[in-house]
């Protein structure tokens, strides 16, 4: 979708050299285990709350067999990396393996910090964003912190279960061994917690800034293009469309604002044609020209 002025503006946007690009990456990963590590130890651990994944086995393996969570951490994922290797073949890469083994470093070396909370409902919700915060960190650095993740991967791998569907029962089972060996209301906090974890990795790598996509049907197409093109300074794009009940070809304009111009918008459609028929709704990421930033192969 092009504007006006995209000529005149529309410039090659520089990129990162590769060897900067890469080390940021890695810092990605470096920090963001650095924080699952932290809100393990402040948040979740301390309450019991095993919230899936293996820093969930940890906290059920340290509370009843008194085995430091980070060694369990460090032997489950290492355990799943090589079955990954084994199974899946070489497709991990180096910042995974960097993950794999430095989170339960990060797990081990803040485990004497005090919890925040005596609450369990409070340690629920914010490990849970802690865990979300830093996982999504990781993921932003194209790697993972292995767990339970790669094991979703074998199951999916050999029993042809959907990945989504082989985490689920991969982090139910953790969960499930919560309520065995603590109790329900414990389990109930790290479902809480889990999809808190969920949500919070969406909001990471998606961000805040929800734009607006508009789908517009109007007898006046044309005008209403130049409106938004002059007017609007945003670009359109013309779809191809066919009335269901006149089955007559109907122009569909769609164009993708920011939140602040849906106002202007619909009162600039208003202004050329108030029988327009207009369809908004949340786009969750922009990426181009206006938006945050051009879309670049890696």
């Amino acid at each position: 979708m092009l504007t006006k002025n995209d000529n005149k503006r529309k410039r090659k946007q520089p990129q990162r050299p590769r060897g900067l690009q890469i080390f940021l990456e890695y810092l990605n990963v470096f920090i963001g285990a650095t924080i699952v590590g932290l809100a393990f130890n402040v948040f979740l651990f301390p309450h019991g709350i095993a919230s899936g994944g293996v820093s969930g086995i940890s906290t059920v393996v340290g509370h009843v067999l008194n085995i430091e969570p980070a060694i369990t951490q460090w032997v489950l994922n290492i355990a799943f990396f090589g079955l990954g290797l084994l199974v899946l073949g070489k497709q991990f890469g180096l910042k995974t393996l960097m993950g794999t083994i430095y989170l339960p470093f990060a797990v081990y070396f803040t485990r004497n910090l005090e919890p925040v909370t005596q609450e369990p409902l409070l340690a629920a919700l914010f490990g849970g964003i802690g865990v979300g915060l830093g996982l999504g960190i990781v993921f932003r650095g194209k790697a993972s912190t292995g767990g339970t993740d790669l094991g979703a991967q074998i199951v999916h791998h050999y029993t042809g279960l959907s990945l989504g569907v082989a985490v689920l029962l991969m982090d139910g089972l953790v969960v499930a061994s919560a309520a065995i060996f603590f109790n329900l209301e414990l389990a109930l906090y790290a479902l809480i917690g889990l999809w808190v974890t969920s949500k919070t990795i969406d909001m990471v790598q998606v961000g805040l800034g929800y734009a607006k996509v508009a789908y517009i049907i109007s007898s006046v197409p044309n005008e209403l293009r130049n409106a938004i093109l002059n007017d609007l300074d945003r670009g359109v794009t013309k779809l191809s469309g066919t009335g269901g009940y006149t089955e007559s070809e109907r122009p569909v304009l769609m164009c993708v604002v920011n939140q602040r111009e849906v106002t202007k918008l619909k009162t600039l459609v208003r202004a050329h044609d108030p029988q327009a028929f207009v369809i908004v709704h949340n786009a969750n990421e922009v990426l181009g020209e206006g938006f945050r930033g051009e879309l670049h192969s890696p």
